[in-house]
């Protein structure tokens, strides 16, 4: 027969396995490290609202997605791909697409002029009144520029007329914008978009001057 005493030393025994054996299933619910903190549930991913890639130092070209976006009028239907996940902020001849956190953009202007790329060029960059503003290029119809936004800071644009009659005039305007850091996801939206452009051609014109 075990006397009261031996009785409270097994009782305390059986303790300490029961606390060893808690503490070893912890570890393996933990990845093996009981010093490894999760902010979330191990398992979870939190889920995100666009396709397009942010890692912290500007827009991403790799991983970007596209969907079809059709714009224009009933008579001129025009079509591009924009990236995943841009909204539309207004539609009609000039649509702008606009990421869920409003800090890139994509904007069309389907008039049309029939001035020669170069010369809106040469216009746009005069019509530009923003701070710093800074023209890094303008060749071959396109306008490459930063400037400094009061609210937003420092801003990047990228301007490019598309000509179907070999430069004499303009059918189609893309800008994009974001920040001097997105360029080379800038660049590529804006590459996309000249891509996939479709646009009709029309018998009649009535392009502003």
């Amino acid at each position: 027969m075990l006397t009261p005493r031996h009785q409270a030393l097994l009782m305390t025994l059986a303790g300490m396995t029961v606390g060893v054996v808690a503490f070893g299933t912890v570890v393996v619910v933990n990845g093996g490290n009981p010093f490894t903190a999760h902010d979330e549930p191990v398992g979870i991913v939190s889920p995100t609202s666009s396709s397009t890639p942010n890692r912290g130092n500007g827009l991403q070209a790799d991983g970007l997605q596209y969907v079809v976006q059709n714009f224009g009028t009933d008579q001129d239907p025009v079509s591009a791909e924009v990236p995943t996940g841009w909204k539309s902020a207004q539609s009609g001849t000039r649509p702008k697409f606009l990421d869920p956190t409003g800090v890139w953009q994509l904007r069309f202007d389907t008039r049309g002029s029939k001035q020669s790329p170069d010369e809106l060029v040469r216009n746009r960059e005069r019509s530009i009144d923003e701070k710093d503003l800074k023209v890094l290029s303008r060749d071959n119809g396109m306008l490459v520029y930063t400037y400094v936004d009061k609210t937003r800071g420092p801003r990047m644009g990228l301007s490019r007329w598309i000509s179907l009659d070999d430069g004499k005039t303009a059918a189609v305007e893309i800008t994009v914008g974001g920040r001097p850091q997105d360029e080379a996801g800038l660049r590529a939206v804006l590459q996309q978009a000249v891509d996939t452009l479709k646009v009709p051609v029309s018998p009649g014109d009535n392009r502003p001057n």
